[in-house]
């Protein structure tokens, strides 16, 4: 794995969760980095959100990410916030950077407080993993009901020498994006400017972790952070270098929000839903949601059953402005449905063996506008209801 140049990883055990288990970790940067984010929507917006959205405002550089699992600090008032504070005072003696250059984050179960005492305790074995701990370590801290943890990496060429590009996220539930998701991290070596960072991550995003959903629900932790340390003494200067760095971001994004979908909480399945001739793009993003957060939807492609009426139902009640007879939809290329009826032939033995596949690509037309849309939907599943009707206990 080719680790930007100047990060070093850090992973311990703090009981957040259960004895023994990998639950806070650390990205730390040799020099300050410009920074750049994007958080949810959500009205009830965690405690380390709020403080990310402070420290990102006034466009200072920063030195490193603060992550733990266990406990979301969510909904916890003024005491969640004196205690995120306190966690990056903590973490700033043990990982020898400023504390208000940590930016936080945190995931877990809503509503409960801090134990302080411990955050205290694990400091020493933080200290100790710094530089020997890796990238695969911290991702692992940051799980929760992810079964696998999540990387992405990417490099290319400029006159200048190589950059480096590392991403980690985790998510598997509680996932319907809005200027982001779940919790992601990217760490890039580059030489760039904060305006023009700050736009690149918002731009790429959007295209790529603000299109995958698993049951519609937005988290009140998301959070999409990135860091760009210059280390590697390439500079971002022209047209040409922001979109090669741009490409980069891109597919490092990509890649984690397919292996978040993949690894949704009980999940089998893969939906690429695309969607195009909408009147605009807005209109094509209703129908994708509209069809990739069906329940009766998801269900169907849980059975591997080739219910093409459930997508021509959500499409229909999405909000989307078109004509039923001008939708056209394909299942992993196989034309179902146009003008207003199916079409003719065992459509059930056609899709049999489409629908028995991982991925499947739902194409969904509705005139010949210029609005498209793409989204990656999860099935929906027994173990997804088993899951989350245990998660607390």
């Amino acid at each position: 794995m080719k680790i930007p140049v100047g990060y070093t990883f850090a992973a311990a055990s703090a009981s957040f969760k259960k004895p023994g288990k990998l639950d806070l970790g650390a990205i730390v940067s040799r020099t300050p980095a410009v920074a750049a984010g994007v958080f949810t929507t959500n009205k009830f917006k965690a405690a380390p959100v709020l403080q990310c959205k402070e420290m990102l405002a006034d466009g200072r550089k920063m030195s490193g990410f603060l992550v733990n699992s266990g406990q979301a600090n969510a909904c916890t008032g003024d005491e969640g916030r004196a205690n995120c504070r306190e966690t990056l005072n903590l973490a700033a003696k043990a990982l020898n950077v400023p504390a208000d250059e940590l930016l936080p984050a945190s995931t877990g179960v809503i509503g409960a407080q801090f134990n302080m005492q411990k955050w205290a305790d694990v400091m020493p074995a933080l200290t100790e993993s710094l530089g020997t701990a890796g990238p695969e370590d911290t991702a692992r801290a940051i799980m929760t009901t992810d079964t696998v943890h999540k990387l992405a990496e990417s490099a290319f060429e400029l006159k200048g020498g190589e950059v480096r590009l590392l991403g980690m996220c985790k998510g598997a539930g509680m996932i319907s994006p809005n200027m982001a998701t779940m919790l992601c991290f990217v760490t890039c070596d580059a030489d760039i400017s904060a305006e023009a960072w700050q736009t690149m991550l918002a731009d790429c995003v959007n295209l790529t972790i603000n299109r995958v959903t698993v049951d519609g629900d937005m988290s009140t932790n998301d959070c999409v952070m990135a860091l760009a340390n210059g280390e590697s003494g390439v500079a971002i200067e022209s047209e040409d270098d922001y979109v090669l760095l741009r490409k980069h971001l891109l597919s490092v994004l990509e890649e984690l929000a397919y292996k978040i979908v993949m690894d949704a909480e009980g999940g089998t399945k893969v939906a690429f839903i695309e969607v195009s001739g909408a009147k605009n793009d807005l209109d094509a993003e209703k129908v994708a949601r509209a069809v990739g957060n069906s329940p009766l939807v998801k269900t169907a492609l849980f059975g591997s059953d080739p219910n093409w009426g459930r997508i021509i139902c959500a499409a229909g009640y999405s909000g989307a402005d078109f004509k039923a007879e001008d939708l056209v939809l394909k299942i992993g290329g196989v034309l179902v449905f146009r003008n207003g009826t199916p079409e003719p032939g065992d459509m059930d033995d056609l899709l049999k063996p489409i629908m028995k596949e991982r991925d499947i690509v739902i194409h969904i037309s509705v005139g010949d506008g210029p609005g498209s849309s793409m989204l990656l939907a999860s099935d929906l599943t027994r173990d997804y209801v088993s899951i989350n009707a245990d998660y607390r206990s």
